[in-house]
């Protein structure tokens, strides 16, 4: 399992409608505040702040298509070649990570072919570093590969 240290984040939030939305830096819009929302805009943070890797070079659900089935990814980060480097899938901080949410997270990399894999639901993060298609799993999260 991977620790994450989460740095202090002071989140943009706003309520419209008794509905309440969180400003995501990275989409450049307001976003409605879900539990899933809060682990993907904190991890999103750790991810820029603590590890270093580019916001621009970054990702947020964005549509891909898997045998002609829209899907959504979370976090995809890119490499400097803008080659998908890791994949990102959150859940809600009460979701335990098992084997379905590492299979979701499988299935987009069907279609990415990503080095890395993450799945976090906020409190827990698992990690694995995919080397011709075999999973290994890492303790850290790898640093930026700045070539």
């Amino acid at each position: 399992m991977v620790k994450i240290d989460y740095p202090p984040y002071q989140p943009k939030i706003k309520t419209e409608r008794n509905k309440e939305f969180i400003f995501d830096e990275i989409r450049k819009q307001w976003i409605l505040l879900t539990p899933e929302e809060w682990v993907r805009q904190n991890f999103l943070q750790y991810l820029i702040k603590q590890k270093n890797y580019p916001a621009g070079l970054i990702a947020v659900e964005k549509e891909i298509y898997l045998n002609d089935i829209k899907k959504r990814f979370d976090i995809v980060v890119y490499d400097t070649n803008t080659q998908p480097w890791m994949i990102v899938e959150c859940k809600e901080m009460n979701e335990s990570l098992n084997e379905g949410v590492l299979n979701q997270a499988l299935r987009y990399n069907i279609i990415l072919q990503v080095k890395h894999i993450v799945i976090t639901n906020g409190s827990h993060c698992y990690a694995f570093s995919n080397a011709g298609g075999k999973l290994s799993e890492i303790n850290e999260l790898p640093a930026f590969p700045l070539k």
